[in-house]
């Protein structure tokens, strides 16, 4: 073979690109990290929660990659992760493991995508808003197989036969940690800052393999906030990309979280009952950090007078309440009938949930219920609770 045919030869074995065997490794994950950018930057905080506005350049790349790389159609997305927030930890929601188990979640995630996807009444009540020009219409939503098809072809291209393992690295990424790991783990394993009424976590507090996705509770407490970081330590990598657009002019920043706030303490009135609403679900977390030890004591109190079997009042503190087996609740209500304390903690945090359920209620009458939970709880003779009184009046 002479010189010129073993170049050629060449070519075809090992691509227009030839790399060490670490640059291949490289490129895959620079590849499958545009996607996951793509996926929490565009279709996630711009398209599903209008977190943010995208320049139509950068709109359009990522709407273009994520069809070179997963198929995946905007409308179809966006209506099925807004629909996870409407109906989370329901029947009706896509891809709960509350309900259909983890393993299911984690391992099957983009079949429960799929389903859902066929599902025409979700895409017509939930996907309002999303792209429909002509590209969307006879390109996108109609060749989505076209797309993925023609990465295969270009992985080849560049790579040779090793860009069939990069190509299939990058078809596996999403349906994996997207839908699996994210809708899976990010609701079953791992830490909260803020009470929801779901079974959000946040995976870990550096959002970089995910794209910032792994900060999941704090998501679910500020759905409409572009930035998913909320602790000091946290980072959200989406986020840094966001501000990086923002400085160039291709993206501009809608939605962030308020900022809690801690005022000089007195009556309650109108910003104070607008703060305790806005931070409800960070409100309810300090009222649990605050009263877990005073809660441990009076079971572990009870549990050796009694003997009855503790009840998990670390998960009652932490959930909702419809997280709890009735078995559970049950166990609770026995001890508060043996502790006066308890039954006060219960009931107030009862109470203070219902504060913000109340939509009929008129903005005067939940004012005067606030003020009158706190007064009874700075009444109440249990002081962790009068302290989270006094620094409840403080939202502001």
């Amino acid at each position: 073979m002479d010189s010129g045919s073993q170049t050629n030869f060449l070519s075809w074995t090992t691509g227009l690109i030839d790399l060490p065997w670490w640059g291949y490794i490289v490129v895959a994950l620079a590849l499958t990290h545009i996607t996951i950018a793509a996926v929490t930057i565009y279709l996630h905080r711009h398209s599903a929660h209008r977190a943010l506005d995208l320049h139509p350049v950068m709109s359009h790349f990522f709407r273009f990659w994520l069809w070179m790389t997963t198929g995946m159609v905007t409308k179809q997305w966006t209506a099925i992760h807004r629909k996870h927030h409407a109906r989370c930890e329901t029947d009706d929601d896509p891809h709960s493991p509350q309900m259909v188990g983890l393993q299911k979640v984690l391992w099957e995630g983009a079949e429960l995508y799929k389903d859902e996807a066929k599902n025409q009444e979700t895409l017509d009540k939930f996907g309002h808003g999303t792209p429909n020009d002509w590209l969307e219409k006879n390109v996108y939503s109609k060749h989505e197989q076209l797309g993925i098809g023609s990465m295969f072809l270009i992985d080849v291209l560049l790579f040779g036969p090793i860009g069939i393992t990069i190509w299939a690295v990058q078809m596996i990424w999403i349906p994996f940690f997207a839908a699996g790991v994210i809708n899976g783990v990010g609701h079953a394993v791992g830490y909260r800052n803020f009470n929801v009424n779901d079974a959000s976590t946040n995976i870990s507090p550096w959002g970089i393999l995910i794209g910032g996705e792994e900060l999941h509770n704090n998501h679910h407490a500020y759905a409409s906030s572009a930035k998913l970081s909320s602790k000091w330590f946290e980072f959200d990598i989406g986020w840094f990309y966001i501000r990086a657009m923002e400085l160039v002019g291709l993206a501009k920043v809608k939605r962030l979280a308020g900022k809690i706030e801690l005022s000089g303490a007195g009556a309650v009135d109108d910003r104070t009952l607008q703060a305790v609403i806005t931070h409800r679900w960070d409100v309810l977390a300090q009222f649990s950090k605050s009263l877990k030890s005073t809660c441990v004591a009076e079971i572990k109190r009870v549990a050796e007078t009694r003997r009855f079997k503790r009840p998990n009042i670390t998960k009652w503190l932490t959930f909702d309440k419809k997280f709890l087996s009735d078995g559970e609740m049950a166990r609770i209500q026995q001890f508060t009938g043996e502790s006066k304390t308890l039954a006060t903690i219960v009931s107030m945090r009862d109470e203070l949930t219902e504060l913000w359920l109340k939509s009929s209620a008129t903005k005067e009458q939940l004012i005067h219920q606030l003020e009158d939970w706190c007064v009874r709880a700075e009444q109440s003779g249990i002081t962790p609770l009068q302290e989270f009184s006094s620094r409840l009046r403080r939202y502001a």
